[in-house]
């Protein structure tokens, strides 16, 4: 994700990224010729590692989209993917120099357009970032893109984004980004499967968030979420679980409008099951048999 509705803790330092090249909606050129081959040789090991992930974790959508993305293990052109992407389901992706604001963004995908952030981590930042950079957007965020519910989903994220900005409600719209786009969970008829980008380009929290005993997997319920805080700096304590992307879209499509007051009227929820609240168990472990 190249924004903040959520925070990802960089708000004491300005955030990365050449800001200079950027035009006033914020998007700027890839320059892919400027991307040194260390770079991607290690976009290439980040890719391989993640794949590796994928089998019996990401869900089918996921799975069968990432193929659209390039397989060539080197940084991807915008443009090549964006020409897919428009003959699928409309959508474009457009460079960013890294985290923008929310006006943008929210524009951007009410527009269906993606950002993406040009620049790619560091070699000591290999198992974490706190700002998303390439890899994280074009792994974890646009293969879904390509599935035509979700794509409809993100466009109406972004005009739900924009009405929110002015109802004093951007915090509820974050806490609605976070635990579907970034870290949701779908439920399978062969068990839990990761949707949520910020999962699915972390190695650790793609196993944990699925077969950890730790985490609570609520049922998704549009009110409950909006109601309950996340957590930046760590694994979450708990995951929202879907059915289906009709679902999610279904259940965000109405006016938010009233369903903002209702919530900013009542205090926020733990991130731990209520009485009579469906929640599901943790996958298998990894190496029985739990494959797509």
């Amino acid at each position: 994700m190249a924004v903040a509705p959520v925070t990802y803790g960089a708000s004491t330092r300005p955030p990365r990224g050449d800001y200079s090249v950027a035009r006033d909606d914020y998007t700027c050129d890839q320059r892919w010729e400027r991307y040194t081959p260390e770079e991607h040789a290690l976009y290439a090991r980040l890719f391989e590692r993640q794949i590796r992930q994928l089998p019996g974790q990401a869900c089918d959508e996921f799975v069968s989209a990432l193929q659209r993305l390039g397989m060539e293990l080197n940084i991807p052109r915008f443009d090549d993917i964006s020409r897919d992407l428009r003959g699928a389901t409309g959508w474009e992706i457009v460079a960013v120099p890294g985290l923008i604001p929310e006006h943008a963004f929210f524009s951007l995908l009410a527009n269906r357009r993606f950002p993406v952030t040009v620049w790619l981590r560091r070699p000591d930042e290999f198992d974490y970032i706190v700002e998303p950079d390439v890899f994280h957007d074009l792994f974890g965020h646009v293969p879904l893109l390509f599935n035509p519910v979700f794509a409809d989903y993100m466009q109406a994220f972004g005009r739900g984004g924009l009405k929110a900005e002015g109802l004093d409600a951007l915090e509820f719209l974050a806490r609605l980004y976070w635990y579907t786009v970034e870290f949701g969970l779908i439920a399978t008829p062969r068990g839990l499967r990761v949707y949520g980008a910020g999962i699915l380009s972390s190695a650790g929290e793609t196993q944990y968030s699925l077969t950890s005993p730790k985490p609570q997997r609520i049922a998704f319920d549009l009110e409950r979420l909006l109601r309950t805080p996340y957590k930046i700096d760590d694994y979450q304590d708990a995951y929202f679980v879907i059915e289906s992307f009709e679902q999610l879209f279904r259940a965000t499509a109405p006016d938010f409008t009233p369903i903002y007051r209702e919530v900013a009227a009542m205090p926020p929820l733990p991130q731990q099951p209520l009485p009579g609240e469906r929640s599901y168990p943790p996958n298998p472990a990894q190496g029985t048999p739990n494959n797509n």
